[in-house]
């Protein structure tokens, strides 16, 4: 009764810390680190041994905590870590020579020929989802779409706030095998035996995309009619302001240049692509890795980069933006180890094997989707609450398959519904940093935004919810 009493509000404590610091918006990486280590300790002092794979005790009961740190950061940067370095790498090298932009130039340049207003909607919506594989972050996108579509937008004769709700809602989630929450999923489930071997661009083509894809479709269709409603619904109230959007640099070229380094930052995909192609149609056996897809990515952009410039000093010296991105994901790569401590805190001091113990009840009840029904409701909270579903994310990681094993249900069930809810939700906080720029930079009320934002969003979530449910439980 006691190691029950002890467990259970350790556990309530401990997730209560790292909650708030979420809805607060603060850095959980450090609480993360010292919640998980404070339950190790708890669960040494219990008599319990520490839950962790291949576990080498350093003979001290106060050291063992911080070598579980030490471990999982080794385990972790030889996996996941290192994918999502490289990959921080290969974005800023493409920042760095132009591609990005180039990208986003050949790909927005087409919509200036699209005249009706409400068949932008969708289109914009659906390019920057797109555009989101080579521009991850929400917030840069928006600003370069601001730049780029804007006038494109406004000369069509579109109101203001359907402007910024399909810039707001322009990255959500295009299944990629580039990105870090795909890469960290995959390699999460790659640990357990029912999904050995399995690779990011398996995870992403195999599954993600089964439910992304239509959903986006499905929210582009509802964007369409629902910005029609609202204009319709506020009549010709819209106030003339003085907008200031920062102008796009135009890049000049020749069509030879323009296409090779507008290809260049998705080339990793195709690579994938084509590779996941192969081996499903044929007998191809060889398996191109997300790392080695990248490197051969980066090889070509410096061949490009040597025959475009004369001074080939100027170019090995700007390859370093690749080693500097690498370093800037490096947060990334702690928030998982970060989230892995603290889940083997609680593993530690019992709580999932209780937690197992107890939804084997709801087992062949036609309860499975309670699960990652309460998962999602929960992530709407703190998206919504906090503007950012990112750090919830990486941090629930750890504990996916040991929840999905002790409800009794398929891991993807809980991956794809929790990964996709927090990229949608995103867009229907009002303390959402994408919400806040487009704003500020638009001079409307955000919540305005989120009125425009809320119904494709929430309709996007119960879709995928429901399709993921069909599919995978």
């Amino acid at each position: 009764m006691l190691d029950n009493l002890i467990m259970y509000s350790s556990a309530l404590l401990a997730v209560a810390v790292i909650v708030y610091m979420l809805i607060k918006k603060m850095d959980i990486k450090i609480p993360l680190f010292l919640m998980g280590i404070v339950l190790l300790l708890i669960s040494i002092v219990m008599g319990n041994e520490i839950v962790f794979n291949d576990f080498t005790p350093t003979g001290s009961a106060l050291l063992d905590p911080l070598q579980v740190v030490v471990q999982q950061f080794k385990s972790t940067l030889s996996s996941a870590g290192l994918i999502i370095l490289i990959l921080g790498g290969y974005t800023a090298y493409m920042s760095s020579i132009g591609a990005n932009d180039l990208t986003v130039q050949m790909l927005t340049k087409p919509v200036s020929k699209i005249k009706s207003v409400y068949l932008l909607v969708p289109i914009i919506f659906l390019l920057g989802n797109v555009l989101s594989l080579v521009i991850p972050s929400a917030s840069t996108l928006a600003i370069l779409l601001l730049a780029t579509l804007y006038p494109v937008m406004k000369n069509a004769g579109m109101t203001t706030l359907s402007i910024a709700a399909v810039i707001a809602t322009s990255a959500t989630i295009i299944p990629t095998p580039l990105g870090s929450d795909n890469v960290a999923v995959a390699e999460e489930l790659a640990k357990y035996a029912a999904f050995s071997d399995l690779t990011v661009t398996q995870y992403v083509f195999s599954y993600h995309a089964m439910i992304s894809v239509p959903t986006i479709l499905f929210m582009a269709i509802v964007h369409y009619f629902w910005q029609k409603r609202m204009d319709k619904k506020a009549g010709n109230t819209e106030s003339i302001k003085d907008v200031k959007i920062e102008v796009f640099k135009e890049i000049e070229g020749g069509m030879l240049f323009k296409t090779v380094y507008a290809i260049l930052p998705v080339f990793p995909i195709i690579i994938l692509l084509v590779s996941f192609i192969l081996e499903f149609t044929t007998q191809v056996s060889v398996s191109i890795s997300v790392e080695i897809a990248v490197l051969i990515s980066f090889i070509l952009a410096i061949i490009c980069e040597l025959i475009r410039n004369k001074n080939s000093k100027d170019v090995l010296s700007n390859t370093e933006k690749f080693f500097s991105g690498m370093g800037n994901m490096i947060s990334v790569v702690v928030l998982l180890v970060a989230a892995s401590v603290f889940v083997a805190g609680l593993q530690s001091i019992g709580l999932i094997e209780t937690l197992q113990v107890s939804m084997e009840n709801i087992q062949g009840q036609g309860l499975d989707y309670v699960l990652p029904l309460v998962l999602v409701g929960f992530t709407a909270l703190i998206v919504i609450l906090s503007g950012s579903g990112i750090a919830l994310f990486f941090a629930m990681i750890p504990l996916m398959v040991p929840l999905a094993e002790a409800a009794g249900i398929n891991p993807i069930a809980v991956s794809i519904p929790m990964g996709l809810a927090g990229n949608l939700f995103r867009s229907v906080s009002p303390v959402a940093a994408v919400v806040l720029i487009i704003a500020g930079t638009l001079k409307v009320d955000p919540i305005n935004i989120i009125k425009r934002t809320s119904v494709p969003m929430i309709s996007g979530v119960i879709f995928m919810f429901i399709l993921s449910m069909i599919l995978f439980l």
